[in-house]
């Protein structure tokens, strides 16, 4: 049998990157880490191919190869996703689909054409699926209640990537996160209790990467990666020691809850391990809207000061927000800006809430006939409401468009992440120095030449690297790394503003048209 993966295109969102990709000679920021562990769970004796479509098309040759054509992707993935369905089955493929997206809504990849609905988690539907084509069956949908033991999954079939295309790889350690946030998808698909792999397993993950020639930085892609601290700590222990046995390989990214804080062990494991930032759900400094949403996690302690701590103890902090929440009052987006600036938090995405499928906050708004189908349903950034909110859609939107477009000025960006440097805690350990390649001097030159001589930042780039190499010169080529993202920003600032004015345009001419009709129909 011989399999064609196919991971569909993003489109440009807020961790596209592609302004720093391009400077490093890179194509994308991360793998399909879904498609190569089903590629690892499927029988060994197939054949596989991988195509990512963020990095280029499927060849003539790829399509004519393949028996079956597997698919998986996010929401944010949908379009091509569909069209990608509807190609392959042109050509006349066996077509399977998997991932979040047909997982949540399984009925569009179906009416686009796929053959086989492979749900939920893959170490339980893959083997249902197996099954059903030895029997010979040309169709079919399989899903399953039951959560499966992790520490059952193989190592992913990184050999099926096009390894120098990418900026970082990604691993998995857990499944699952233990709060209940309302409009969290995480929890439905994964359930409330986290399940991990062993130490061994994981570390087994990583001396395939290690074989395969990687030395770039590796994202731990759990959505909450200390679900389970009991089980983290375990593993943190163990890699800690294979770390130093190889020297320090991998740098390590990972999203955790803001209760890290409140761990000074944890912390410090995650910083000898070589992790140097954190994705933190932070969403709002508004007390009511995180009890509404029941993100209680957040209010049981100054999040300032959590963050202040996980800074300080070396974990640079990456952070999300949302504006849209029921009842939330006016300005809630400048008090996101006050809280960022207060925080001192470089990468702060930002997003309107968006209702997704299935979740607790989708099935309320559901029943109180607040959810709007029309419209973009790929839920990005760029995306407007997909529901009424509880204030007027304009006044967010207006909100939510001035406060990207101010922390992602410049000026502001190169302020915030130098003031998050200066009190950064000091990597407790160091990969043995290495002669930057050609790629990575050109890439530094072109951003000290466009931040530091060619735009009015040129004042400040200098002021502020300086003084990190004075006060604080063990952070000062992460600044720098950091310092290169106002290179994406810049652009996608601009993406966002076009795309929310457009969308917003659009539902008002709509809305118009919807008052026209109803003055006629009286």
């Amino acid at each position: 049998m011989r399999i064609l993966l196919i991971y569909p295109v993003f489109p440009p969102t807020f961790w596209s990157y592609n302004k720093i990709l391009e400077l490093v000679n890179r194509k994308v920021l991360l793998p399909p880490l879904g498609l190569i562990t089903v590629a690892a769970i499927l029988p060994q004796e197939w054949e596989f191919k991988l195509v990512d479509r963020n990095i280029r098309p499927v060849t003539e040759e790829e399509w004519a190869w393949a028996d079956l054509v597997i698919l998986s992707a996010m929401i944010v993935q949908k379009q091509d996703l569909l069209e990608q369905i509807r190609e392959a089955k042109r050509r006349g493929k066996l077509v399977a689909v998997g991932g979040p997206y047909a997982t949540s809504v399984p009925s569009e990849p179906q009416g686009a054409g796929a053959d086989f609905l492979i749900l939920d988690e893959g170490e339980i539907t893959l083997p249902m699926f197996v099954e059903a084509l030895q029997k010979g069956e040309t169709s079919g949908v399989f899903r399953t209640m039951e959560k499966p033991d992790v520490t059952i999954t193989p190592v992913p079939r990184y050999d099926l990537l096009e390894l120098d295309a990418y900026d970082s790889m990604s691993i998995q350690f857990s499944r699952g996160c233990p709060f209940q946030c309302e409009f969290c998808d995480i929890i439905v698909l994964y359930g409330r209790k986290p399940r991990t792999k062993t130490p061994a397993q994981l570390l087994k993950e990583l001396d395939y990467l290690y074989e395969l020639g990687w030395r770039r930085g590796v994202f731990m892609v759990d959505d909450n990666f200390i679900g389970n601290k009991r089980n983290v700590k375990l593993l943190l222990k163990e890699l800690k020691v294979w770390q130093a046995e190889h020297r320090y390989p991998f740098r390590f990214n990972t999203e955790a809850s803001v209760d890290l804080a409140d761990d000074p062990e944890l912390m410090e494991l995650m910083v000898e391990c070589y992790f140097d930032a954190v994705f933190l759900g932070i969403e709002t400094p508004d007390e009511e809207s995180l009890q509404l949403t029941k993100k209680f996690q957040n209010t049981r302690s100054s999040l300032a000061d959590s963050v202040d701590k996980i800074v300080r103890a070396g974990i640079r902090p990456m952070a999300g927000f949302i504006i849209g929440f029921d009842g939330e009052k006016k300005g809630a987006a400048s008090r996101i800006i006050r809280f960022v600036e207060q925080a001192a938090i470089p990468t702060a995405m930002f997003g309107m809430l968006q209702a997704l499928p299935n979740t607790a906050l989708w099935h309320r708004l559901e029943k109180e006939g607040r959810l709007r189908i029309s419209g973009r349903q790929d839920i990005n950034q760029t995306t407007l409401m997909n529901f009424v909110p509880t204030r007027p859609i304009e006044d967010i939107a207006k909100e939510y468009i001035e406060a990207f477009w101010t922390l992602y000025d410049p000026e502001v960006f190169l302020d915030r992440t130098y003031r998050c440097f200066l009190k950064l805690g000091a990597p407790k350990c160091k990969a043995p120095f290495k002669m930057p390649s050609w790629v990575d001097l050109r890439a530094l030159g072109i951003v000290i030449w466009r931040q530091g001589f060619k735009r009015n930042t040129r004042w400040k780039f200098w002021h502020h690297l300086f003084s990190i190499l004075k006060n604080n010169p063990a952070v000062w080529e992460h600044y720098l790394t950091v310092c290169a993202h106002n290179e994406h920003f810049l652009e996608y600032r601009q993406i966002v503003r076009d795309e929310i004015e457009a969308q917003l345009a659009e539902f008002q001419r709509q809305e118009a048209k919807l008052e026209r009709e109803k003055a006629i129909a009286s």
